[in-house]
């Protein structure tokens, strides 16, 4: 075992031991009457939450704040930073150097749309935190977006196996319109809970709203309880 390798899974059975039931009780994990229709999809829940249209992968639409940052592989960086013992600033090289996963995965907006079984690669979001390893009053994560976007996760939320940074899907560079080179994806949540082109990853003490959170999007965002406005 390499030295990352051994720094990346002291910090992941340090985060599960600290998290795994927090995990374990999740809505989209444990709700014993979610709503939504369709077979049990990965997780235990519908397939479909309640009120979505489901659209081909080809469909899959844009939505953003009006801006698409353009940037390069080589020019991306992401900080691990706040409430860490080991502030991370990582180029896309050293992203592709970290274990990769790949997840077949559902993308749920809270605008009504839905697209199932999408291939995504990248590394989890637990991978980057092990190795930063938040202190022991972090509780929840910002995570930034280079448009100027940010969105909050409890890190019961952010360090679900699932949760990637994704650079790839389905077998392609995630385009710039989709948040390439790099976005977060939380399919357990609405996906505005993973922000595109992210740059930053903030532990924080308690939460803090982000971007939609303020302007009356639900805070915590479960699609099978149709959690979408305050």
């Amino acid at each position: 075992m390499s030295d990352l390798e051994r720094r990346i899974a002291e910090g992941v059975a340090e985060l599960r031991a600290r998290f795994g039931e927090r995990v374990r009780a999740t809505p989209s994990l444990a709700d014993t009457k979610p709503q939504g229709d369709g077979a049990p999809n990965r997780h235990g829940m519908p397939k479909e939450p309640p009120g979505q249209n489901v659209f081909e992968k080809g469909a899959w639409p844009v939505l953003d704040l009006g801006q698409t940052p353009e940037i390069a592989p080589d020019r991306f960086r992401l900080v691990v930073d706040g409430l860490v013992e080991a502030p991370l600033s990582l180029s896309y090289a050293d992203l592709l150097a970290l274990p990769q996963a790949d997840e077949a995965a559902d993308f749920h907006c809270v605008t009504g749309w839905s697209i199932l079984d999408v291939a995504f690669r990248g590394v989890r979001l637990e991978t980057a935190l092990a190795l930063a390893r938040p202190r022991p009053e972090a509780t929840h994560v910002m995570t930034y977006g280079s448009d100027g976007y940010s969105t909050n996760l409890p890190l019961e939320e952010a360090l679900k196996p699932d949760v990637l940074l994704v650079h790839t899907v389905e077998g392609k560079p995630l385009d710039a319109a989709h948040g390439g080179p790099v976005r977060v994806v939380v399919p357990q949540l609405w996906a505005w809970k993973g922000a595109k082109w992210v740059s930053r990853i903030e532990l924080l003490p308690h939460d803090r709203r982000g971007y939609w959170e303020i302007r009356g999007y639900s805070n915590t965002a479960y699609p099978w309880r149709d959690d979408r406005m305050w």
